[in-house]
């Protein structure tokens, strides 16, 4: 095993820096060529795919939703009909859930976990990619069946009975049984991912307690999708089998209970939720801090936050199911855990405001977006508090009150802190800036947008309109507020196509960046925008919280080979330098292991002979993906 030091640094050679450079380019150099693109596992790389191809799921998810909101915008509509409105509502929650905000979210993180601890890579390159395609793979197959008209219809939970083989015959339910599988195997994958890089890779000195609030973040988050994810899995495996092999888990005449589907569901639902939340609560955290110009107030308290609103989240799934009959005591104590789980959200809020209020403040458009998430999430926690209670949500249960509080929450506590990231890191990503004006007239579009469509749903469901229903009658008095929420879903369009159109403008001439054009206090500003693909020519050394504005230690980690894609292990508490290890180089294999999982999945579906392909296919590609090779073999995809 290589000993590793952190020693004091000495001045080098301009000819030994330009050796070093070279060595480094050449060993950590990207794929090339068509058959190079499949190859490649740089952790930059796999981020920036997974999160276009999120956004892509986005506008996807986004064009259905405006179809929706067209059946609805007057009484007695047939713009749809229902059968296909079944399968836009479906399918739209479903990409939304699955395929955009999970993702996405993780994407971020893949891309800065290890820029922000000082590792030059994660510590899975092959598993990163695995887990990109395999989401591919999983999402192109649901847009396949939607466009074939065989798209799953019964909702994004697919509650038991209806999504059972007595009421849903043929193979839509199947389809979507099995896309969530592809989706959640890939976060558990990334997941995995990110707990390693977060806990082995960090740079010396990095202690735990000097770690960022978004790495933080994203850890925490990482250990709820370990344990929730099984959960759904094992829910639609056992539904998977009630339709295909005919078993009988959800089936009430021979035994089964299609209340087991909803705890199942539920039991990963709702910690859902907090997974795509967290990692949000991260970025905010990185935008008040650099331009408040000081560092956040009560760094614990956020932590201990985050870790209590991932214990928190596993303890109150069954406010979905209060509707269902449950014991007294049982709805007594869900309800003091739904209520319960506000006061780390408002633990953090407070620390952010006092941030904001003691700091001197540059109000660039990620700090207004910032301001937007905090106002919109304030109401949509209310309405939260709301439906905790049983009587009210014996009220307004299945009705648009619901459907309100839903994106009041996940749009207003995810979206717009996403876009207030991707508008701070985007000189990271590209080495471009946004432009100013433009973001914060898609930012004001977008507020607009988001409160005219959404904010007139809690007097639909307080009026009774029930969801899911793709038309009414003139007399319920439902058309007004529907057309006000439609025009407010093109209000919205236009911000969130304004933001689109600066981020294109910006891609083709957009100013230069340089390494640190906000000048913050993290790790990935010290880095050329876009970093290279070996990120740090020299491992930084950590002295304090707040690197790039305490000052980075001058040090240098000694035993590491330029000529090896090495990466720098260390403590998991202290970051005490232990040992270094030897990454593998790209590989067409994570591509064949995931294309490999897709055929077993979606062959499963009309065979069990799936099931003993998928076992051949598996080996072959494990013994590929493991096979040994010399350190130095070039792989063709990497030739000139």
């Amino acid at each position: 095993m290589t000993s590793t030091v952190a020693t004091e640094s000495t001045p080098d050679s301009r000819s030994e820096d330009a050796r070093l450079e070279r060595e480094l380019t050449d060993t950590w150099r990207l794929c090339r060529g068509f058959a190079g693109w499949f190859c490649e596992t740089n952790h930059t790389v796999i981020a920036r795919r997974m999160l276009v191809t999120a956004f892509v799921f986005f506008a996807l998810g986004g064009v259905e939703a405006l179809l929706m909101r067209l059946e609805l915008a007057r009484p007695d509509n047939h713009f749809i009909g229902p059968d296909r409105y079944d399968q836009l509502f479906t399918v739209h929650g479903s990409t939304m859930m699955f395929l955009f905000a999970v993702p996405v979210m993780q994407a971020m993180g893949i891309y800065l976990v290890p820029l922000m601890v000082g590792a030059r890579t994660v510590a899975f390159p092959r598993l990163n990619a695995y887990a990109y395609y395999t989401y591919l793979i999983g999402g192109v197959f649901l847009y396949v069946s939607l466009f074939t008209d065989t798209g799953p219809d019964t909702g994004w939970f697919s509650y038991v009975p209806l999504s059972g083989p007595q009421f849903s015959p043929g193979k839509r339910v199947d389809v979507w049984s099995q896309v969530v599988t592809f989706t959640e195997l890939s976060a558990l994958s990334t997941a995995a991912n990110l707990i390693v890089t977060t806990l082995k890779l960090r740079a010396p000195g990095m202690a735990l307690n000097r770690m960022p609030l978004f790495v933080w973040a994203e850890l925490v988050t990482s250990f709820m999708v370990i344990f929730a994810m099984p959960a759904v899995m094992l829910a639609t495996m056992c539904l998977a089998l009630d339709r295909l092999v005919g078993t009988h888990f959800f089936n009430s005449a021979v035994g089964g209970d299609p209340l087991l589907w909803q705890h199942l569901f539920w039991f990963f639902g709702h910690p859902e939720v907090y997974i795509i939340f967290l990692p949000a609560l991260g970025m905010v955290s990185s935008i008040v801090v650099t331009f408040s110009r000081r560092p956040v107030v009560g760094y614990l308290p956020m932590v201990l936050s985050l870790v209590a609103t991932a214990f928190l989240g596993f303890g109150l799934w069954v406010h979905h199911m209060f509707a269902t009959g449950l014991a007294e005591l049982g709805q007594g104590f869900f309800t003091a855990a739904s209520i319960m789980i506000a006061i780390p959200s408002g633990v953090q809020i407070f620390c952010w405001i006092a941030t904001l209020w003691s700091g001197r403040l540059v109000l660039a458009t990620p700090l207004w977006f910032v301001f937007g998430f905090v106002a919109i999430f304030v109401v949509g926690g209310l309405s939260g508090v709301m439906v905790a209670s049983v009587p009210i949500d014996l009220q307004v249960h299945d009705t648009f009150f619901v459907v309100a509080h839903l994106h009041y929450v996940l749009i207003g506590g995810a979206v717009f802190p996403l876009l207030g990231g991707i508008h701070y890191w985007f000189p990271k990503l590209t080495g471009r800036m946004l432009d100013e004006r433009l973001g914060k007239a898609g930012f004001v579009l977008t507020f607009t947008g988001f409160n005219l469509t959404f904010f007139p749903m809690h007097l639909l469901g307080l009026h009774g309109m029930p969801r899911r229903i793709y038309t009414y009658r003139a007399a319920t008095g439902f058309g007004p507020l529907n057309l006000l929420a439609t025009v407010g879903a093109f209000v919205l369009l236009a911000g969130l196509l304004v933001v689109l159109t600066n981020v294109v403008r910006a891609l083709l001439s957009g100013r230069d960046a340089g390494p640190d054009p906000w000048q913050s206090d993290t790790l990935e500003w010290s880095v050329a925008s876009p970093p290279a693909p070996y990120v740090y020519e020299h491992l930084p050394c950590v002295a304090g919280r707040y690197p790039l504005w305490e000052g980075i230690r001058d040090c240098v980690v000694e035993g590491m080979d330029p000529r090896q894609r090495q990466v720098l292990v260390t403590a998991a508490l202290d970051a005490a330098p232990d040992h270094v290890y030897v990454l593998p180089g790209p590989s067409i294999w994570p591509l064949l292991s995931a294309v490999a999982t897709g055929v077993t999945f979606i062959t499963m579906i009309f065979t069990p002979w799936a099931v003993p392909l998928g076992l051949a296919l598996g080996t072959v590609c494990l013994v590929g993906w493991f096979w040994p090779r010399p350190p130095h073999e070039p792989l063709l995809a990497e030739q000139p």
